[in-house]
């Protein structure tokens, strides 16, 4: 019997690591393929569609149930984007009281006329935006089915994202357009009602055919299928193709691996191409009108924009990307963003830019944008930044990260900033919102290039991009490619920054003369740990640099310099203070400054150099000057 329990127990030891090794590595995601037919009436404004969708189960789990978002539903007076509108303390001056006052006719909504599955008629119910069915029979592990519907909609008069008529004179901005899958992942369903912020979608194919007025150009996501029947350039740019007799014309897409579809059309569209060399060809859909002159210059700092992002972060993976004029400022989808056209050459390439690279960060790597709307808008703002330092040539003395890092010192002296982890819908204010998920997931990155290096974050960020793309990276996920390629452990990191809003503030509290060395006694005076790059200025014009690990770090920075480098002792963070020796007579010192480059978000820079700034307190100093 003992024999029979000590092999029992090996067996068990032996498989559990294996086990448990594996577990972590299994990674699965749902998979959708749509076929929608729509037929579009111009002078109404609505539309019938027809949807046939095939989901695959790859969870574990047993579905008995599934959602579907039903967008253009928000647009309604009553509504939940409506209410919230109205009643937040900093409203989106583009939406505001308009919901409010739309009338029939001008309210967005998408009504479901029949929904079957395997030929079988299925109930449901339909709250606001979000559409929920039950299903008698549960989809299994693994299985697939297959879902058709028949629907119908009306597009809402323009006021956010998506609608008719757009300030600018666009006909149809027809994005969050369609009866949508909610994604479901490891932590259940994200069907979330739609108040006006960010999406999540299922990875998988679309076929759209769009039948549409035939003085209609029409601009989308995927690939054009008959680019000879519709013409418009579409197969070059500048040719002229013979239009179909009648008065519709059927444009058919089709495009795998996205995990959303988005169309605009216009009947005063100029279509033209330009193409990245070793990339995509790009489509400018813009009305001639509307700073000509500037959508005509376009095309060469967007071809200039793509070769950058190639290079640093990873290759665009499609063939094929459309700057569609539309929209109410600039939104990103799979392989296409809405821009508004009225704008100043530096502002249209600016939006283009930072639409064009949430191609990398929400069209490619699809993260749950709601749950980390800094791991999209935050990425894509330092990868824009530096984009438009590069090709508009802000000047090399400039930091390109200078305005995120601006707009997360001014939320923290708000007193509005809440985590990083909120999701995007429940933050108190759009100024938290949008300074959290812009500004302050910049700096994000660009602090995190003070801790681990910038080679080191640039090469980071290909392998996070090329391991994850077509995936649900989480923050997790990115934490654990920086860990991997620094060899630097980052859970108090992204534990400090991510859910706290806690800050950093280090000073030189003291200097002290100790004949043939200096004593400079440094502190923490917030809450949040980092470590330090102190460098030291002498008379005779030898810069030195003095690097303190923190002592949670398990690593040292890599990190090429320009400067002789001693590595000083770990700080335990929870030391107030730490004592720094540099083997010279206070009197050789020039100056002493902790991190010359900017790029550690310290809310107050003023007690980080020696001598002390003018008309600054530099307390328990024994020479101050």
């Amino acid at each position: 019997m003992k024999i029979l329990q000590r092999i029992f127990f090996f067996c068990v030891v032996s498989f559990f690591p294996y086990s448990m090794a594996h577990a972590q590595e299994y990674y699965w995601q749902q998979q959708v393929a749509y076929e929608m037919d729509i037929d579009m009436n111009v002078n109404t404004h609505r539309f019938e569609g027809r949807q046939k969708l095939t989901y695959s189960n790859n969870s574990p789990d047993t579905l008995d149930k599934v959602f579907y978002h039903l967008y253009f539903n928000a647009f309604q007076p009553g509504s939940m984007m409506d209410v919230r509108s109205r009643t937040i303390d900093d409203a989106d001056p583009r939406v505001r009281d308009r919901i409010l006052h739309l009338s029939p006719e001008e309210i967005g909504y998408l009504k479901v006329q029949s929904l079957n599955r395997e030929g079988k008629s299925l109930t449901y119910t339909i709250d606001g935006t979000v559409m929920e069915v039950p299903l008698a029979k549960p989809i299994l592990p693994g299985e697939k089915t297959t879902f058709e519907m028949q629907f119908t909609g009306q597009v809402p008069l323009q006021i956010r994202r998506s609608g008719r008529d757009n300030a600018e004179g666009i006909a149809y901005s027809m994005s969050q357009w369609y009866p949508k899958l909610a994604e479901y992942d490891v932590e259940g369903w994200h069907a979330n009602p739609y108040v006006g912020r960010e999406f999540y979608g299922v990875w998988g194919s679309y076929e759209v055919s769009i039948t549409i007025d035939s003085a209609y150009v029409v601009a989308a996501t995927g690939y054009l299928q008959n680019p000879q029947e519709v013409g418009h350039g579409y197969e070059k740019s500048g040719q002229t193709v013979n239009r179909p007799k009648g008065n519709t014309i059927t444009y058919h897409f089709q495009a795998d691996q996205v995990h959303d579809f988005v169309w605009a059309a216009d009947p005063d569209y100029t279509h033209t191409i330009a193409q990245v060399p070793n990339g995509p060809a790009v489509h400018f859909f813009y009305q001639t009108d509307t700073a000509a002159e500037h959508w005509q210059r376009l095309p060469e700092f967007t071809v200039e924009a793509f070769q950058y992002m190639n290079q640093h972060f990873g290759r665009y993976p499609y063939e094929k990307y459309s700057v569609i004029q539309g929209g109410d400022g600039g939104m990103e989808y799979p392989m296409a963003t809405l821009i508004t056209g009225h704008r100043s050459l530096g502002s249209l390439v600016g939006v283009t830019v930072h639409e064009m690279v949430h191609s990398w960060y929400q069209g490619v790597l699809a993260t749950n944008e709601s749950l980390y709307p800094w791991m999209d808008e935050g990425f894509t703002s330092y990868a824009s930044n530096r984009i438009m330092a590069h090709i508009m040539g802000n000047g090399s003395n400039v930091d390109p990260q200078a305005n995120s890092y601006a707009g997360y010192f001014s939320l923290v002296e708000s007193g509005l900033e809440e985590p990083l982890s909120t999701h995007a819908d429940h933050y108190n204010t759009n100024r938290a919102y949008g300074l959290a998920a812009y500004a302050k997931g910049a700096v994000f990155l660009h602090q995190l290039s003070y801790v681990i290096g910038q080679e080191t974050l640039d090469r980071g960020m290909r392998r996070y991009f090329n391991t994850w793309k077509f995936k649900h990276p989480t923050a997790s996920s990115f934490k654990r490619i920086m860990e991997k390629e620094s060899g630097i452990e980052l859970d108090w990191y992204f534990e400090y920054f991510m859910n706290t809003t806690h800050t950093i503030d280090y000073g030189i509290k003291s200097v002290e003369d100790k004949g043939e060395a200096t004593h400079v006694t440094l502190e923490r005076g917030k809450l949040m740990p980092m470590p330090l790059d102190v460098v030291v200025t002498y008379q005779d014009g030898r810069r030195e640099m003095f690097y303190i690990p923190l002592h949670i770090m398990w690593g040292k920075k890599k990190e090429e310099r320009a400067m002789p480098t001693t590595t000083l002792s770990d700080w335990p963070w929870v030391y107030p203070t730490y004592l720094m020796v540099i083997p010279q007579p206070v009197g050789d010192i020039k100056q002493i400054e902790i991190d010359p480059s900017g790029r550690m978000a310290d809310i107050t820079r003023d007690n980080n150099v020696y001598p002390a700034l003018e008309n600054t307190r530099f307390e328990g100093s024994t020479n101050s000057q």
